[in-house]
């Protein structure tokens, strides 16, 4: 028998035991959620899979297993357990193929069910009557700042909550049936994804040509595909799924470029040991009023890793405070922090706490 034979002899093994091993694991988790059935438990919990996606992160050698290897790894496996028990509706922001579709997959694997949402607000709607059981949304993005829509949805769907948070790494691409820049007429594309790609556009003599703005990178690919002038910038897999080449990839300015979105659902998350908490806060329209909130967490030494102002709508000229701090809303020192705010007279609502996801 040749070495080769050998080793694919071994894999093959290897493959069996595996099996066996998720056959087990299926086991078990079907007998915990009879568990959950009978003591009304959640059966998505995201805090638990973070927990277990550190735990096994220790086994990382750097090469053959990295981090990022396990967490695609794990979340297929967690989306198949909990398949168990129905399958899970995940609604985001659409057409299939965006980057809010990406993120989705990420989190939630291929056994769940996607529903595209032509709007940001029109996913927590969705998610806000049981139509879908989570929501994914995308809320900041490190080159074009924060996404003004869901940060304004998240103020006016109270019932929502943020359950998790990813971080997903945006690569550009420019697609379509025109291989030749000289010949290309049309370039489509979300704006957000057109200025991330500024540098290449001046550098290619693309700045000239007419932009046509789509209402998702997605739909970019869906409109070029039927026009031979044209070009999309957007994700390898939405040029994929409307079938038209890459032309370049990785355009975009920043190569570190990344989007943060939220998972949304209709239930807080427990502990998971390294929680981020969201709230907005609303204040007296007087001087001083923000410093003393701040004042607060830092005199409880509580770090404060976003703050973001949107206008309220429900009064003029008046803004609410999105605020992002280090821990869960049940540790002690964060209840504490909330409750002395609420008593010294500021408005505070908790969107969610969640498992940090970086």
């Amino acid at each position: 028998m040749s070495d080769l034979s050998k080793l694919r002899e071994q894999i093959d093994a290897c493959d069996d035991e595996i099996i066996a091993i998720l056959k087990r694991r299926m086991d078990a988790v079907e007998k915990i959620g009879e568990i959950k059935r009978n003591e009304g438990g959640a059966v998505y919990r995201p805090e638990r899979e973070r927990q277990i996606i550190e735990r096994l992160s220790k086994h990382c050698d750097g090469s053959k297993l990295s981090r990022a290897g396990i967490e695609a790894i794990f979340y297929e496996i967690f989306s198949l357990s909990r398949s168990l028990e129905g399958r899970e509706k995940v609604a985001f922001l659409g057409p299939f193929g965006t980057y809010s579709h990406e993120a989705s997959v990420s989190r939630f694997g291929q056994n769940a069910i996607y529903e595209p949402i032509a709007s940001i607000d029109g996913v927590f709607r969705q998610v806000e009557r049981g139509a879908a059981k989570f929501g994914v949304v995308p809320i900041e993005n490190n080159t074009e700042g924060v996404v003004a829509a869901s940060y304004d949805s998240l103020g006016e769907h109270e019932s929502i909550k943020v359950v998790g948070e990813i971080y997903l790494d945006i690569s550009h691409a420019l697609c379509g049936v025109c291989a030749e820049i000289p010949c290309l007429k049309r370039i489509y594309t979300h704006p957000q994804a057109y200025a991330q790609c500024k540098k290449f556009l001046a550098e290619h003599g693309l700045e000239e040509v007419e932009f046509v703005a789509t209402s998702s990178t997605a739909k970019a690919a869906q409109l070029t595909k039927d026009d031979e002038k044209g070009a999309a910038i957007c994700s390898k897999i939405a040029a994929k799924l409307s079938n038209i080449p890459v032309i370049f990839e990785r355009i975009q300015d920043n190569l570190g470029n990344s989007t943060r979105f939220f998972v949304l659902s209709n239930a807080f998350c427990n502990k998971s040991g390294n929680d981020k908490t969201s709230i907005i806060a609303s204040t007296d329209h007087k001087p001083g009023a923000l410093f003393n909130l701040l004042s607060i967490f830092a005199g409880l030494k509580i770090n404060i890793t976003k703050l973001e102002s949107r206008p309220d709508k429900k009064h003029s000229f008046k803004s609410l405070f999105y605020i992002d701090i280090e821990g869960h809303k049940d540790d002690e020192i964060i209840a504490k922090a909330l409750n002395s705010a609420r008593q010294s007279g500021h408005e505070i609502r908790v969107l969610g706490s969640y498992a940090v996801a970086k």
